[in-house]
């Protein structure tokens, strides 16, 4: 099939959701195309060079479809895009196309879970080890942190406890989007220290679900951990679930050990250091 790409210094995984900004006019074109078809277009990592130019026809082989949830247009023709990741696709060959955005010939990658048995032990663990690593991302006393941004298209539900007072079953594996709605009502509480707002009128907490398919779970992971553009690459260009799992759970330990020590790898910029040579 053949696809629109839309080259960038990022690594879009499925069931992320990437904010984009859209500024120049071939990419304006790109929008304007998906949207008058409905029409999904792709995702790839630059290897070297710019966003626009002769670099940016050198991509990696291996990218993700991104489909546009919401569009806004600005006065004067850029585009304000949130769309987000569905499957992937590797790159056959560049077509000729009069257009002024690159257009490629893809496949559509089929997702093969592996050992389904080795899948869903990685999935365990990971899914606990995720969670340690969620709780090591908070500051400590007197520590700052900057804001992670990062959406994720999964189910959510409300925190509602059971009537006897017990959490709901899937509790272990939920987090919350502290982002979206404060943990307690800020309202007034009575003598008796419980609180007095009406409970309709309470904001609800809301947890994102932690997802149990594997295939599922190792791309949103593989987009969700703070790891280095290539690492992700690698991630997403792996060939099966069972894969993707054992590398996810291998960087969530670098990264646990990294946050447990205050530590942070060395990342080079290779806009200072250039690129690496043989």
């Amino acid at each position: 099939m053949e696809l629109p790409l839309f080259p960038l210094n990022t690594v879009l995984c499925p069931g992320i959701a990437l904010p984009l900004h859209v500024f120049e006019d071939r990419y304006r074109a790109l929008v304007r195309h998906c949207l008058e078809t409905t029409s999904p277009f792709g995702i790839v990592l630059i290897r070297e060079g710019r966003e626009v130019g002769p670099g940016a026809t050198s991509l990696r082989g291996v990218g993700t479809i991104a489909e546009i949830r919401d569009a806004g247009r600005r006065d004067d023709g850029r585009f304000d895009l949130l769309v987000v990741g569905t499957r992937r696709f590797g790159i056959r060959r560049l077509v000729e196309a009069p257009r002024p955005y690159l257009v490629a010939d893809v496949d559509i990658l089929d997702e093969t879970v592996g050992d389904a048995a080795t899948a869903e032990r990685l999935t365990g663990a990971a899914t606990r080890r995720f969670v340690t690593y969620l709780e090591l991302l908070q500051p400590r006393s007197g520590e700052t942190s900057e804001e992670i941004d990062v959406r994720i298209e999964v189910e959510t539900e409300d925190d509602d406890e059971e009537a006897d007072g017990e959490p709901d079953e899937e509790e272990e594996t939920a987090f919350d989007e502290a982002s979206e709605l404060p943990a307690e009502s800020p309202g007034a509480s009575s003598e008796g220290g419980e609180d007095a707002t009406p409970a309709a009128a309470r904001p609800r907490r809301r947890r994102v679900l932690i997802p149990d398919d594997p295939t599922v779970l190792s791309h949103l992971l593989a987009g969700i951990l703070q790891i280095e553009l290539p690492r992700r690459q690698a991630l997403l260009e792996l060939g099966t679930t069972e894969e993707r799992l054992a590398a996810v759970l291998t960087l969530i330990d670098r990264e646990i050990f990294l946050l447990r020590r205050r530590l942070r790898a060395f990342i080079p910029d290779a806009r200072v250091v250039g690129p690496r040579r043989s």
